[in-house]
């Protein structure tokens, strides 16, 4: 499939696989989507009659949705000519509240990442992500933590685990924190820096490999002390709240299907 960077693509009308992440809506029958693209990173488009029952492409701009995407470019928007669906995702996650508060996080993240040096490697991450939650692969709360661990490493900012952040001394160092990007050392840590439980550092690292057998066998305290550890993590790197973290259910069981 052919697709064109925002700088360089000189040609009106373009064709990029696309996420949608979010959707506003504009007058009585149009859309602002808000898409990942493969190839272009985020743009903001136009989906015009989207809302009409009529709409030939209305269900398929849906957020969490995969799509063939072809776009007009614009002054300030671009206008989506057509839409075909490659991952329909949306409806597994909308009607599972655990799968859709995971997901919302994932996208809020991805849309503020792709603002500054966005990589094809962010997309194929959430699309993942996205396909992982609609399928049940694993439980929610662990697909989150492991795609908030691997964008922010895409990013450059991967956690310190194996030496400390600080000096680049190798240890078993336990302190782990978020201002100084990981493990610290016992005499550098400062005064009430999380320690952490034993395994949560392995757990920290298998979410970062995505060895999902040793995730899945960390202990629900361990757990929970690794996802809290990654969203303060995570927001102090973005430098902003991610709002979608306040709605988070992990309450879903570790059960998963296959």
């Amino acid at each position: 499939m052919l697709g064109f960077t925002r700088d360089t693509r000189g040609v009106p009308t373009y064709r990029d696989d696309a996420i949608v992440l979010r959707t506003h809506l504009l007058g009585e029958a149009d859309k602002i989507v808000t898409l990942l693209c493969k190839k272009s990173g985020k743009v903001r488009a136009v989906a015009k009659g989207v809302r009409k029952t009529t709409s030939r492409f209305g269900a398929r701009l849906e957020p969490f949705t995969a799509v063939d995407v072809q776009l007009f470019e614009g002054k300030s928007l671009d206008i989506i000519q057509q839409a075909d669906t490659i991952g329909a995702y949306s409806s597994a996650i909308s009607h599972d509240y655990a799968k859709y508060t995971s997901a919302m996080v994932m996208v809020e993240t991805a849309d503020t990442l792709s603002d500054h040096d966005y990589q094809q490697a962010h997309y194929m991450l959430l699309l993942g992500g996205l396909r992982s939650l609609a399928q049940g692969d694993h439980p929610s709360g662990q697909v989150v933590d492991s795609y908030l661990l691997r964008a922010l490493a895409l990013a450059g900012w991967s956690p310190s685990l194996e030496v400390c952040a600080v000096t680049g001394e190798p240890g078993d160092h336990r302190a782990f924190d978020v201002s100084l990007g990981g493990v610290v050392a016992a005499n550098i840590a400062p005064p009430g820096t999380p320690q952490l439980t034993p395994g949560a550092k392995e757990l920290l690292q298998a979410l970062l490999a995505g060895e999902w057998e040793a995730v899945e066998r960390a202990e629900s305290g361990v757990s929970s002390q690794v996802s809290g550890i990654i969203a303060a993590y995570t927001q102090f790197h973005l430098e902003r709240h991610v709002r979608s973290f306040a709605h988070l259910d992990r309450s879903e069981k570790t059960t998963v299907t296959h």
